[in-house]
Parts: structure tokens; C-alpha cells; sequence
């Protein structure tokens, strides 16, 4: 049975009249990734600060590991790291330094924090310059940090809020890499907030699009797929052997097929619904044999970017 690490139960946030988050029913199971998207304004930000228990909903609840988030904020913050997307450190302090404050802060005890640090400024690819002031660092190595001060803490749960934002395409996979491993080797839950979609779509498990305070989409990026693409074409790409003229006609006479493009021996067909089984033995039946046949997914930006056309 999956444990969910948050749940959100009709959670809402009025400021001044405005519903910054309407009725919202988040899931978050133990161990996976899940990206959390949306614009500007739709809510993510404010979503954060109350699973956080910085801000208390207006109504509806939110626990994590079972925690309230409004009567016990601290007991979710000892089990939660957190990057925001504008992180702060003290300028005149260095990678080290700010990192040793961070865990006296929470009260871990120099013998294990100290060696805990080491590991981790090599995990973010800072040991070269974590004796040099953060003022003299870059926006890209500042979120390096940020990273390493979520991972000293060795949370059970981390939010990231656009954690590759300034970072060289370099340095991007090895976040990429890093946030993996704290999924797979760690058992770190993930909330990954980010306006990069195919980021998102490479180590996301689940997915969450709020619009207007709103969940209008949560599942695996099929399952969401399926409910914003509604009503759009599937796409079948087939690599046959050998493609022929009868073999086209065959095919286009299966009824749901509406379009076929042909590239050498691999054919794209569009179709009403899947009918992969049903092009299979169409192409068997005409002397063929199909060395490939699936279907071509949606990308979660194509996903995206229809939902926010009609809306």
C-alpha cells in the first residue's frame, strides 16, 4: 500500500477577496517525484506555504506524514527541506560556513553535521570553493547551495521550487542527476516546481497542473494526457519490412484510421482511438511483418500548452 507524504484535503487561500488556491486535492505518495505546475498566479507558491505551515489555509486541510500543517509546523519542518526559487544565504559567510549554521540551526550535532557537509559540497560540485564568500558566487552556484542545504538536512521530504533556474546546461544535469538519486537511493519525496517542462517530463513520476487555485489535472503524464488531450488524434509509428501500395490501402480502410504519413518502411498513422492491434494484423495479412509498433506519446509542453489554449 503507498503512503501518501501529503494530502490536501478542499484546501483554500483567500487574500483580499481573491481565492489564491481553490478547493485543492493534492496527493503526494512516499518515494516519487511529482511535479507541480502551473503560470504565474495560479497558486503553486502559496500551495507551498502551507504545506510548509508558513501560511494557514483560509479552509480545508493539509498534512504531511500525517502532521497537520497548521497545528504542527514544526514537526513537518524537521522532516522537510526546502529551495525556494529566490534563495538567500549570508553574503559575507562562506559555502561552508552557511552550511555549518544550517545545521546548528537544527540542532545537528557538529560530529555528524561536519562530515555530512563535506559529502554534500562534493555532491553539488562546491568543494573547490567552499571556502570562498557566497557574495562572490554566481546565481547558478547559489543554487548549487541551496541544494546542498536541503540534502545536510537529510530530509524525508524536499520542495524544490525552480531548482536549475541559472544554472549552465552542465550544471543542470547534474542537478537532474542529484534530485534522481535522492528519489531512488534516499527515498526522498519530491515536490518539483518548474516552468521547464522537459525537465519535468525527463524524472517526474506524477504530475499536478493548478490553474486559477485549481488542480485541473494530477496523474502519471499519460493518465494526464489523456484528460487534457481528449478528443485529439492518437498517433501510431510502425517500422514494417517492406510497405506497399496494397498495404496502404488496407490500412486506410481499418475504420478509426484518418490519416497515414510514410517515411522509407515506417509509417505515422492517426487515428480516432488505438487501433494497433488491429493495424498488426493488417499489415501480417499483406505479406509484412511489423518490427515496431506503439504509440507516440504526448509531450508534457504539448500537454500543457493545450490545456492553457482552451481554458
Amino acid at each position: 500500500m503507498e503512503t501518501s507524504v501529503v494530502k490536501t484535503e478542499n484546501l483554500a487561500k483567500i487574500y483580499d477577496g481573491t481565492k489564491a488556491v481553490d478547493d485543492l486535492n493534492l496527493e503526494i505518495k512516499e518515494g516519487e517525484i511529482f511535479g507541480f505546475l502551473g503560470p504565474n498566479g495560479a497558486g503553486k507558491t502559496t500551495t507551498i506555504l502551507m504545506i510548509l505551515g508558513l501560511t494557514e489555509p483560509t479552509s480545508g486541510k493539509v498534512k504531511v506524514y500525517g502532521y497537520d500543517a497548521t497545528r504542527e509546523p514544526l514537526k513537518i519542518r524537521r522532516l522537510t527541506g526546502y529551495l525556494p526559487e529566490n534563495i538567500g544565504f549570508y553574503e559575507d559567510l562562506t559555502a561552508r560556513e552557511n552550511l555549518i549554521y544550517i545545521t546548528r540551526l537544527n540542532r545537528i550535532p557538529d560530529k555528524k553535521a561536519l562530515p555530512k557537509i563535506e559529502e554534500v559540497l562534493e555532491k553539488v560540485g562546491l568543494s573547490e570553493v567552499a571556502d570562498l564568500e557566497v557574495r562572490k558566487f554566481s546565481k547558478g552556484m547559489k543554487q548549487r547551495l541551496g541544494m546542498g542545504a536541503v540534502l545536510v538536512k537529510e530530509p524525508k521530504f524536499a520542495i524544490l521550487d525552480e531548482p536549475t533556474t541559472g544554472i549552465d546546461p552542465e550544471g543542470v544535469e547534474q542537478i537532474l542527476k542529484l534530485i534522481k538519486e535522492m528519489s531512488e537511493q534516499q527515498n526522498i519525496t519530491i515536490l518539483l516546481s518548474s516552468h521547464l517542462l522537459y525537465q519535468v517530463q525527463r524524472i517526474c513520476d506524477r504530475v499536478g497542473i493548478i490553474s486559477k487555485g485549481r488542480m485541473v489535472a494530477q496523474g502519471s503524464i499519460d493518465e494526464v494526457g489523456k484528460k487534457i488531450m481528449k478528443g485529439e488524434h492518437i498517433s501510431i509509428e510502425t517500422q514494417l519490412t517492406k510497405v506497399t501500395p496494397d498495404l496502404l490501402d488496407s490500412i486506410r480502410k481499418i475504420q478509426g484510421v484518418v490519416d497515414i504519413e510514410k517515411s522509407g518502411s515506417s509509417l505515422l498513422i492517426k487515428c480516432e482511438r488505438d487501433l494497433r492491434e488491429d493495424i498488426s494484423r493488417t499489415i501480417i495479412e499483406n505479406g509484412a511483418i511489423p518490427l515496431q509498433i506503439k504509440t507516440q506519446d504526448y509531450t508534457l509542453e504539448e500537454i500543457y500548452i493545450r490545456y492553457f489554449q482552451e481554458e
